[in-house]
């Protein structure tokens, strides 16, 4: 039976060539719990990956990391080699890795958004002020706008949060959205996209929590390649344009990103250069 092999191998390679794609190995797309379960979160981000095997004439493999850090640290590790990750695990990965933003989301056509702190109505919370005393929620070590920024704001004003708060908690943005509504929190860390999208979807309602306090525009989430990836430059070159033209093929292809997300736009590392900051303010980053 060995002597079929040899035919079928060529075989299977003949037809990936007719098909466009390479004997290379597979491309791991990394991307976070962006929506509230890993099953959502795989159906959201498949046709993404899909779009770039097409685009790249590679097969992509798609891979749902469940906090921030965890996917800043595939990313180092090699374990994946593309990432839509936040801002501030893209800095992690970089700074110990050299992992390399070559792109940023665009959401509602800009490349931006804002940390939030939310209450309930019942709260009595009206500024940060009033948070003494208070349960606080953060969100995982990983996170932008649920930890790092919240933290070097709150080091600006001389709070510790361990001490100012009467309970503080680490733990994800959809869990911390529902648990204030509920009361069960007084407060807590998120950031505007993820509270318009649980409204949106009808996981919480408006009126059952309030924004106290919006940080400064903060630059929007990375798409990272690793270090390894970084130095093929004609494939980032591929990636980056297959990326750009994502705009367009969304007006046919809707289901490519999530409501709101409009496409990616070039930026490079030093797009990230207010991240860096903050995590170096707050010692979480230690310079290289």
């Amino acid at each position: 039976m060995f002597h079929f092999v040899k035919p079928l191998v060529f075989l299977l390679a003949a037809l990936a060539a007719n098909l466009g794609y390479t004997a290379e190995p597979p491309l791991k797309l990394g991307v976070g719990l962006f929506q509230p379960d890993r099953e959502k979160n795989d159906a959201t981000y498949r046709p993404l990956a899909k779009y770039l095997e097409g685009k790249l004439g590679r097969t992509v493999e798609l891979k749902t990391v469940d906090t921030w850090e965890g996917l800043a640290k595939s990313l180092a590790a090699g374990e994946t080699d593309i990432a839509l990750m936040g801002p501030w695990g893209y800095v992690l990965a970089n700074n110990e890795a050299g992992a390399q933003a070559i792109s940023t989301i665009l959401y509602d056509d800009k490349p931006e958004y804002f940390a939030i702190f939310i209450t309930h109505p019942g709260s009595g919370i009206k500024t940060v002020a009033d948070l003494k005393g208070k349960t606080f929620a953060f969100g995982d070590k990983g996170s932008t706008s649920g930890y790092l920024i919240p933290l070097h704001y709150f080091m600006t004003q001389g709070i510790d949060p361990e001490s100012y708060f009467s309970k503080v908690l680490y733990t994800k943005h959809q869990a911390i959205e529902i648990q204030v509504t509920q009361g069960a929190l007084d407060a807590g860390a998120d950031y505007n996209r993820n509270r318009n999208a649980m409204i949106e979807q009808g996981l919480i309602k408006a009126d059952q929590s309030r924004i106290f306090w919006q940080s400064a525009p903060l630059p929007n989430d990375a798409v990272a390649v690793s270090k390894v990836i970084f130095s093929n430059k004609p494939l980032v070159a591929k990636l980056q344009t297959a990326l750009l033209e994502v705009g367009e093929a969304l007006k046919t292809q809707p289901n490519l990103l999530p409501a709101h997300y409009t496409g990616f736009v070039t930026k490079n590392n030093d797009f990230y250069k207010p991240i860096r900051d903050a995590g170096l303010a707050t010692g979480k980053l230690q310079s290289r």
